[in-house]
This record gives structure tokens, C-alpha cells and sequence, in this order.
């Protein structure tokens, strides 16, 4: 029998179109097409994610903070970084 997760939000799967993050009861697709910080990240650095607050995530090894609501509708968010 699995223990009861402590965490609030995981990584369910990465691929080379972008991940997927369970925060909860909810699955959300990040495109790396819409976060490209993302795309030449390693899984460890994926992997470590925080839900500080109930919309914030933060990626400490990545430096990357975002908002649960900018995954869920990125074209209400139109500026990207370009590298």
C-alpha cells in the first residue's frame, strides 16, 4: 500500500514537447512552445518544483517562478523571454 504524497505538486512526465504537472487534483500541460526556459532543462532540475502558494510555482534550480494561470491559459500571458 503507497504512503499518502506530502507534496503538492509533481511531475507526472516530460517529453520533447513540454511536461506535465500534477498539482493536486489537476493535470496541467507546460509546452515547452509557450515556456521554452524549459526545453534544454535536465529532469532533475524539471523535477524539483514548489507550489509556494496556491498559483505560484517556483523551480529553484532553474530560477523559473510562474503562475498556475499562465499554464493553464498562456495566451492571457504574451511575453516570453527570448534567449
Amino acid at each position: 500500500m503507497p504512503g499518502t504524497s506530502t507534496s503538492r505538486v509533481e511531475v507526472s512526465n516530460v517529453s520533447r514537447h513540454g511536461l506535465w504537472l500534477l498539482t493536486g487534483d489537476e493535470e496541467l500541460f507546460v509546452s515547452f512552445e509557450h515556456f521554452p526556459w524549459f526545453r534544454s532543462a535536465t529532469i532533475e532540475q524539471i523535477s524539483r518544483v514548489e507550489l509556494p502558494t496556491a498559483d505560484h510555482l517556483h523551480w529553484p534550480l532553474l530560477d523559473i517562478d510562474l503562475s498556475i494561470q499562465s499554464i493553464r491559459d498562456p495566451a492571457s500571458f504574451p511575453l516570453v523571454a527570448r534567449g
